[in-house]
């Protein structure tokens, strides 16, 4: 069987690998230019991103404890959450130490978090990738028993033509022979070709 080929760019092999540190670190770049045009000491925006992540942690464990609680939005509301008490503090806060420390946590926690869904995802692959060469093998080992069925079956047509066209040939040459009698050969009876007694059997 004649398998696909595809070759995966390495943008596309890095980029999900890549998007945790992507995302804390484009909160951080913007929290800081937020704090480089206003928000250094402002009260009013430090209220404003504590309530905003308060209320994404709320909504989180809203969902999260519902009964039909969707661990995709439960998780999207935490994850918003974080993002938006890392912005607060980068914006609110004088130097860059402490905004560089919880980018580091807040990037640390987003690939241990990660890390679990992308075991996950793999494991998939991998019992998905043994199903299809399973399947595969299967059908190449059918595919195989039926040529040579097909084979034996040709085989088998060729060798019955060739015996039928050797005694058609036979008896030409013995009715051209001097004292031939027909009927001696019609009482002792001419053997029957292979195909007519596989039908008979049959």
């Amino acid at each position: 069987m004649n398998e696909q080929i595809i070759a995966r760019h390495w943008l596309a092999i890095i980029a999900p690998k890549a998007a945790p540190a992507i995302a804390t670190s484009t909160v951080l770049i913007l929290a800081r230019i937020w704090n480089a045009n206003g928000a250094e000491h402002s009260l009013g925006n430090a209220v404003l991103m504590t309530v905003l992540s308060l209320g994404a942690a709320a909504a989180g464990a809203c969902v999260s404890l519902g009964r039909s609680g969707d661990g995709v939005l439960a998780g999207t509301a935490f994850a918003a959450s974080g993002g938006l008490a890392l912005a607060g503090v980068a914006g609110y806060a004088d130097g860059i130490s402490l905004p560089l420390l919880l980018w580091v946590l807040a990037t640390a926690i987003t690939y241990g978090l990660a890390a679990r869904y992308w075991r996950t995802d793999r494991r998939d692959t991998v019992v998905y990738e043994r199903h299809v060469s399973d399947r595969r093998e299967e059908r190449a080992h059918i595919e195989r028993v039926e040529t040579l069925r097909a084979t034996t079956q040709i085989e088998v047509a060729r060798t019955g033509a060739a015996y039928a066209e050797q005694l058609a040939q036979a008896l030409v040459t013995r009715a051209a022979l001097p004292g031939f009698d027909p009927q001696a050969l019609n009482r002792a009876g001419l053997p029957q070709l292979p195909a007519v007694e596989e039908g008979q059997a049959r």
